[in-house]
């Protein structure tokens, strides 16, 4: 038999299913349908409306925050920063919001600009590396926001910003319509600019990318700003569905959470490429997984390890992909 014969048109799609660049591409779609059918099979009241609305609240902070990320992993970086600065965010509201939401929701917004616009000069300017740069204000800017809180726990009372946490659109919760919203900035961000396409060019190959003569570090403090602010509005949006600004809890592990969606979801943390929709995806494949083991009375533990394992594969598959 000859090896024409072998790869007939028929065996192909057998074929890309052991190309390690199918699964980096599809799998984690792949992924989120088996636990939906498994749930819809095997768990019950999972897959009713209220349960599936009550998932996608729940991940929508999380989305906002791995965008932002995943623009920073694309250019070969990463933010261990974005649940510190989620913690500024919600401290600075109660001090704010005496003179109205809008005012309140920009010095939040501002205060999440200023903390990547300090991460992305010391990676670009100073030269640090970005797990050493983003580290001093994972550590400091939880202080900073514990300093401005006094410590202390506040009540959210402010029914304007309660609505962003509670509120819904044609049955939409808003949360979700403004990580959906943000998604597709994100992806026309990323496909559609020159910014995008820049970004995508510093990641591949930072040192050619400078010799072309594109403003690398103008492009790093701009991601690295961008990512400060999509954190600082998910620490606005969580502290409101919360009803209570608390900095000494909000964010904690949201840089890993964030990082997890992005490696899942295909974006290989060596920079050159960002993938959007699948951030999503990674996103949400965590939080269906971690809710379904929680149904089934699992302790949260078995979570956490499910999802390392599915952290170890998805690195393995793009460390695979790239060998080849």
């Amino acid at each position: 038999m000859t090896q024409a014969a072998v790869t007939t048109p028929a065996a192909r799609p057998f074929a890309r299913l052991r190309d390690p660049a199918w699964y980096q591409e599809y799998g984690v779609y792949l992924a989120v349908a088996v636990v939906l059918v498994f749930n819809a099979l095997f768990t019950e009241h999972f897959m009713t409306v209220d349960n599936l609305r009550t998932q996608l609240v729940q991940v929508a902070p999380i989305v906002i925050v791995a965008l932002g990320m995943a623009l920073v992993i694309g250019t070969e970086g990463v933010d261990l920063s974005v649940g510190s600065t989620m913690a500024v965010a919600a401290a600075l509201l109660p001090l704010y919001l005496g003179y109205g939401l809008v005012p309140a929701l920009v010095m939040a917004l501002l205060a999440g600009a200023l903390v990547g616009a300090v991460n992305g000069t010391l990676v670009s300017l100073v030269g640090l590396q970005p797990i050493v740069a983003t580290l001093a204000l994972f550590v400091g800017g939880r202080g900073l926001a514990l300093v401005m809180a006094d410590s202390r726990l506040k009540q959210i009372v402010n029914p304007d910003l309660l609505s962003l946490g509670t509120g819904s659109f044609l049955g939409i919760p808003l949360v979700v319509l403004i990580a959906g919203i943000l998604a597709v900035a994100v992806a026309f961000l990323v496909t559609r600019t020159t910014f995008g396409r820049q970004v995508v060019a510093i990641g591949g190959n930072r040192s050619a990318a400078a010799l072309a003569g594109l403003p690398v570090r103008r492009v790093l403090i701009g991601v690295y700003v961008l990512c400060g602010v999509l954190a600082a509005l998910a620490g606005v949006l969580a502290t409101a569905r919360l009803t209570a600004s608390d900095p000494s809890s909000l964010g904690t592990l949201m840089e890993l959470s964030a990082i997890t969606a992005v490696v899942v979801g295909g974006t290989p943390l060596n920079g050159g490429s960002i993938r959007v929709l699948g951030t999503v995806a990674g996103a949400l494949l965590m939080q269906l997984l971690r809710a379904t083991l929680i149904k089934h009375d699992l302790p949260d533990s078995t979570a956490q390890i499910a999802q390392a394992a599915i952290i170890i594969a998805a690195v393995y598959v793009a460390r695979e992909r790239r060998s080849r």
